[in-house]
């Protein structure tokens, strides 16, 4: 295979029926799912991205992605979302200061509602990355959605932790951006801006930080989420096809910082909380999305990586939490040699991350 790969292709799961479903939130959003079937059987997959990517993080061609392992192992009926953080839209790149709230309270359960037009009283299971996974953990324990027989969160879930120089990027970074550089939004493409602008510039001045390898647009996602050299992954655990300029771009896009803002809060709070506790419309959420963790049933998988430099030990703290309130309910799984996207994207997760994966699904299922 060359390095070149379409943007936003589906030639990563060639032997299933593919059928894309739009469908529109309460707020008048339009998203939509993606359904790569093999055949109906009694449980249902639906993969969830994070911020700044979208779901060809689940269908890459360049190596065994989930969405294909997970029809070779049992479950012949895979969706993918894209909700309003996925670069298929450009509602990331709009004024819209749109919060994990709206995410929580809007996409995901409009999301389920539409799988459940088409799959009935079948069982679902969530699989949820990054900002994907603490939006899906904040509507299943604050009830906006239900019915879910298991959900996998890797990287963070309900308690988001940062290290002290993400903290500082989240504590000014919003505000530098949009005032001081008039900035409004970050691009791993940055690079590739007319030479001397403000984009091209400040692109030139993070790759100065980031000698670890030659590839611009790895230097500004480590500057966009983290702190590390790389601060999203392990090198070595890409395909060679997947560490290039622009397929490192694809995958991982362009987003604004409103979203940055809440991810501060609930840093500083130590765990999910509302963003705008006056906000009327989102009044039904509670302010501590861990208040009622003991009622929730549905068993969860914590994943981690143990080189996670974006959002550190935060699902460990998480498993932690529940395991107080609902002892043995929630599983916590810690990934030898693996960051925060690379069990998702890696070349190898289908051998040390993905079955741990499907024994999850199948044993907590029943």
């Amino acid at each position: 295979m060359g390095y070149r790969i379409p943007r936003f292709t589906l030639g990563g799961v060639p032997d299933a029926e593919v059928s894309v479903h739009p469908f529109t939130t309460d707020d008048d959003l339009g998203l939509k799912l993606t359904r790569f079937l093999r055949e109906e059987g009694d449980d249902v997959v639906l993969l969830v991205h994070g911020l700044t990517s979208s779901s060809d993080i689940f269908v890459m061609p360049e190596i065994r992605n989930m969405a294909t392992y997970l029809l070779d192992n049992g479950f012949g009926d895979v969706w993918t979302l894209d909700f309003r953080m996925s670069s298929h839209f450009p509602y990331d790149l709009e004024t819209r200061d749109d919060t994990l709230d709206d995410i929580a309270h809007y996409d995901h359960p409009a999301a389920l509602r539409e799988i459940r037009r088409h799959v009935g009283a079948r069982r679902i299971h969530v699989i949820a990355h990054c900002l994907g996974s603490l939006s899906f953990s904040m509507a299943l324990f604050a009830g906006t959605v239900d019915g879910v027989a298991t959900l996998v969160a890797n990287s963070v879930s309900l308690t988001p932790r940062v290290s002290p120089w993400a903290r500082v990027k989240l504590a000014f970074g919003a505000t530098a951006f949009e005032y001081l550089l008039g900035l409004p939004y970050l691009d791993p493409r940055f690079s590739d801006a007319p030479v001397l602008t403000r984009r091209w510039l400040f692109a030139r001045a993070v790759s100065f930080f980031h000698p670890e390898c030659r590839e611009p647009a790895c230097h500004m996602q480590s500057f966009m989420w983290g702190s590390g050299r790389p601060a999203m992954y392990r090198h070595r655990n890409l395909a060679r096809e997947t560490h290039t300029h622009e397929r490192l771009a694809d995958l991982n896009g362009a987003t604004g910082t409103h979203y940055y803002r809440h991810i501060r809060k609930m840093v500083a709070a130590g765990h999910a909380i509302r963003r705008d506790p006056g906000d009327p419309r989102h009044a039904a959420l509670p302010q501590d999305y861990l208040e009622r963790a003991a009622e929730v049933e549905t068993p969860v998988l914590l994943l981690t990586g143990d080189h996670n430099d974006v959002f550190t030990d935060s699902n460990i703290v998480t498993h932690r939490k529940l395991e107080r309130v609902a002892p043995g309910r929630h599983e916590l799984q810690v990934l030898p040699g693996y960051g925060h996207i690379d069990p998702i994207i890696g070349k190898d997760a289908h051998v040390d991350v993905y079955p741990r994966i499907v024994d999850f699904l199948k044993r907590r299922a029943a």
